[in-house]
């Protein structure tokens, strides 16, 4: 490894690490950890830190973890090999806490000579066992110098010997020792960029330089000055997201756009009029936001987050009909076919002769609702294509083929994204452009968000939460099914399937895959988990509930590979009571609205995400007859996805769950990172713990956006905040 030439000459951000490594050494880089640049490698963040003796306990080692432990020599022995030629050189580790492991090394008895009892080392490689005991083979290691100079000795004491020693995300071909040298070798020559960040926030909020921050990352001389480094450059990152948002937002706030105010004695008063119900207070509280919004001449861009039946379609109908008796059109977008007819069906129910204008039984002075979808016959969508472009629909209900090419609006006023998680930002795009002036738009999402994730994905959109359930809605009761600890219970499951049937109730049978082709519908096991049994199908589970379980009974089945006329046949039925039983796939998941429904049985409930399964069983009790959603699983007591399971059973509160749910996943994957196949923005920041920091950093974005829409005062800060939210992010971010 060599450093620059000249080492007056100091290394800024982008010199390539060629410049400054050695080029074996930054090709490794380059090539199994993607960094490139000087600040590639000063941004590449240590994951944890060890203290010498205080290292990962070695009996909390798991079996096939790659592992880097801290540990002494102490024992060492030489064995020929029994079955082939050569030797075995075995060394016994220790941490100090009692416990052992054993590193093997195939005929290279030479090692002994330097793995001396009573040397400490950095081992590296991956935990198997062998005979009962637990062993790394061949670990790859770095020992500590145990005749260095006066000067090397303390340079090891401050690195090795009570300081904090960084481990770095690694590779088997990169190991973090490797890394470590090259991060002091830089650190000798690096130049550190201005501070990005305003002076007055840094004081404010009373954060170290940069310069400080870097050095401390990777260096740190004190577990306070590790803190006060990582609380800043946590403040980096949450900045930089913050700042983008508040800059759409001002762009939003400031683009011209139609004002739909709402008009006395419309089709929305008449429709209120006619409400069977009184509207929730949330309901009524988030209608006024919107109301207000529409009724601006800058487009709305607003998030509506609502729990599973609580009500957000009859929010959505209100607002396009505040749209449309302001003389425009509303678009409502629905993920798939079976939600598409359903809202459609469901709305042209809500509005009555409001919603059929022109027919015999129709109030002239209404409106008419259009559905496109991709199965429309050629009369049909010729029909309804009419009367979208000649403004005769004035609510238009469709899957993704709103977006094509001859689907013309007269004018669209209002976009409503219904579950828009399911839909990329180009498709929401592709549907805004089909109007003449910026439409205004509302995204509904039935998956609760945690606070800081709409914070942070989300922040660009005013945000409306309606946690309350309409009144006569049933509570859902939650219990897991454990196959293999108690079999007789999936029995009782089917018995209480057919009591709620005789009773003049409806239920689902929920499967993870359709059983057509390899893994239909399935998703992959959890990491570090055995290997199990392929998860259950629709076509497998439909035969056995029909000749045995459940036999007698109508049963049906719907997934997303039938014909779109099947579909709708099957889903026909069961809502008018036909079926008693449907066994579907997550098809079902959002949007179906089967009041007389009560029952669900998840079959291998831990193939779902939390959230999914939150989602599902969000499809009974959703009349007055309470729900029950029954989760069977063969995963074992104390397992992760065991846990999962009681965790949903144990609360029907969406945003608890939604906080566990992102506890499982990578961080980084919530913004996009995996989305667009780099590496997360988010190294260091955790949007479940630091939610003040989060809110803070919002705050400081807010007021100085308002000041400096284009941070054209603040160079630094902008091109810091273009280095880490960089425009394929920024795209992902922008969720309207």
């Amino acid at each position: 490894m060599t450093t620059t030439e000249n080492a007056a000459t100091k290394v800024t951000t982008d010199v390539p690490l060629t410049k400054v490594l050695g080029a074996k050494t930054a090709k490794a880089l380059a090539e199994h950890l993607g960094l490139h640049t000087a600040g590639d490698l000063i941004y590449h963040f240590p994951r944890r830190y060890d203290e010498r003796g205080e290292h990962t306990d070695l009996r909390e080692l798991e079996l096939g973890e790659q592992v880097t432990v801290l540990a002494q020599v102490q024992g060492i022995g030489i064995k020929p090999m029994r079955q082939r030629h050569g030797n075995m050189l075995e060394v016994t580790i220790g941490d100090g806490s009692g416990a052992t492991l054993s590193c093997t090394f195939f005929n290279q008895a030479w090692r002994e000579r330097e793995l001396t009892r009573g040397r400490w080392g950095l081992f590296a490689g991956k935990v198997s066992e062998f005979r009962g005991k637990r062993q790394l083979n061949n670990p790859a290691y770095q020992l500590l110098k145990a005749d260095a100079t006066q000067d090397e000795a303390a340079e090891e004491i401050e690195e090795f010997a009570g300081a904090l020693i960084p481990v770095y995300p690694a590779a088997q071909a990169v190991a973090t020792w490797t890394i470590t040298k090259c991060v002091r070798t830089l650190l000798d020559v690096f130049e550190p960029p201005a501070d990005p960040m305003p002076a007055e926030v840094r004081a404010k909020r009373n954060l170290v330089g940069i310069a400080t921050a870097l050095r401390e990352i990777h260096r740190p001389s004190s577990e306070a000055a590790l803190y006060s480094a990582k609380h800043r450059l946590k403040w980096d990152e949450a900045f930089a997201v913050q700042l983008t948002l508040a800059q759409r937002r001002a762009r939003a706030a400031a683009a011209p756009g139609t004002a739909r105010p709402r008009v006395p004695g419309g089709l929305l008063d008449k429709f209120d009029a006619a409400l069977p119900y009184e509207l929730t207070e949330g309901q009524a509280q988030v209608g006024e936001e919107i109301a207000a919004d529409l009724g601006r001449a800058h487009p709305m861009h607003r998030l509506l987050q609502g729990e599973v039946g609580s009500g957000k379609t009859l929010v959505s109908v209100r607002a396009m009909l505040q749209v449309v008796d302001a003389g425009g059109q509303a678009a409502l977008l629905a993920p798939t076919e079976v939600l598409a007819t359903q809202h459609f069906r469901g709305i042209s129910a809500q509005l009555g002769a409001l919603g059929r204008a022109g027919e015999l039984d129709g109030d002239p002075e209404g409106t008419q609702l259009s559905l496109v979808t991709g199965s429309l016959g050629a009369a049909a969508r010729r029909a309804a294509l009419a009367k979208v472009a000649d403004g005769t629909a004035g609510i238009v209900v469709g899957t993704h083929a709103l977006l094509y090419e001859g689907v013309d609006f007269k004018d669209l006023g209002l976009v409503v994204v219904d579950e828009q998680h399911r839909f990329g930002v180009e498709q929401r795009d592709a549907l805004r452009a089909k109007a003449a002036r910026p439409p205004h738009v509302l995204v509904m999402t039935a998956t609760p968000i945690p606070r800081t994730v709409a914070m942070t994905v989300y922040g660009d959109l005013e945000t409306s939460v309606l946690s309350q359930l309409p009144r006569g809605r049933s509570p859902i009761a939650s219990h897991v099914i454990p196959a293999l600890e108690k079999p007789a219970y999936l029995d009782r499951a089917w018995k209480r399937v057919k009591e709620e049937v005789a009773a003049g109730h409806q239920a689902y049978v929920v499967c993870p895959r359709i059983g057509e082709g390899p893994e239909d519908d399935s998703s992959p096991p959890p990491e570090n988990e055995p290997a199990r049994r392929p998860p259950l199908a629709v076509t497998e589970v439909l035969p056995a509930l029909k000749e045995h379980y459940l036999k007698g009974l109508r049963i049906e089945m719907l997934h997303g590979k039938m014909p779109p006329e099947e579909k709708d046949a099957v889903m026909r039925a069961f809502a008018a009571g036909e079926v008693d039983v449907l066994v579907a796939t997550t098809v079902i998941e959002v949007g179906v609205d089967v009041p007389n429904s009560t029952v669900m049985i998840i079959m291998d409930a831990d193939r779902f995400g939390v959230s999914q399964l939150h989602q599902l069983r969000g499809r009974v009790g959703r009349g007055s007859a309470p729900g029950v959603c029954l989760l069977h699983t063969e995963a074992v007591e104390g397992s992760a996805a065991r846990e999962r399971l009681d965790a949903v059973a144990s609360t029907t509160d969406g945003f608890k769950l939604s906080e566990i749910d992102l506890e499982q996943r990578r961080e980084g994957d919530v913004l996009g990172a995996s989305q667009s196949g780099k590496h997360s923005h988010l190294r260091l920041l955790s949007l479940l713990r630091d939610e003040k920091l989060i809110k803070e950093a919002r705050v400081e974005a807010a007021s100085l956006v308002g000041d400096d829409p284009d941070l054209t005062a603040h160079p630094a800060l902008a091109a810091s905040v273009a280095a880490l939210v960089d425009e394929d992010r920024a795209e992902y971010l922008e969720k309207g």
